[in-house]
């Protein structure tokens, strides 16, 4: 029983935490703050830290759902793994593959410039892949939230 409570607190703090700082806290900073550039880079940080509370996160369900029999049925556990891996990969791609590229566009247009047209356009679709895979990621969370229940 200790192990389900468990789950479920992880999942909770996980979920809740990609529903905040993707739709409340980063578009908040960006409806706040009249410098884009300074928003950007507090936004950034902001998903650097939630990329790494994912990593725990989703190596501690893991870890539960494998080793601990927090789940006892053999199928529901599959699901819940399965979830939990395509979280864990909506992370890895979006922000430890392509935010570097992100970041290195921001970062040849100078402090202060801005970025020419060219740079604008991949950064854009880099962007958009990257929020799209986010919003998988926060779905998917609402399946495992829905999918994890106490015994």
């Amino acid at each position: 029983m200790l192990a389900s409570r468990v789950v479920l607190l992880v999942v909770t703090a996980w979920v809740g935490s990609l529903w905040t700082v993707g739709y409340l806290v980063a578009p908040t900073l960006f409806a706040t703050l009249a410098d884009r550039a300074l928003a950007g880079t507090i936004a950034g940080r902001l998903f650097r830290v939630e990329a790494w509370l994912t990593l725990a996160c989703g190596l501690v369900l893991l870890g539960m759902f494998l080793l601990s029999g927090a789940v006892e049925e053999v199928r529901r556990r599959r699901q819940l793994v399965a979830i939990v891996v395509a979280m864990l990969a909506c992370t890895a791609i979006g922000f430890f593959a392509l935010q570097p590229f992100m970041a290195d566009l921001r970062a040849s247009a100078g402090p202060g410039r801005v970025m020419d047209a060219d740079a604008r356009a991949r950064f854009g679709l880099l962007h958009g892949v990257a929020s799209a895979l986010y919003l998988i990621q926060s779905l998917l969370g609402v399946v495992l939230l829905l999918r994890v229940r106490l015994r």
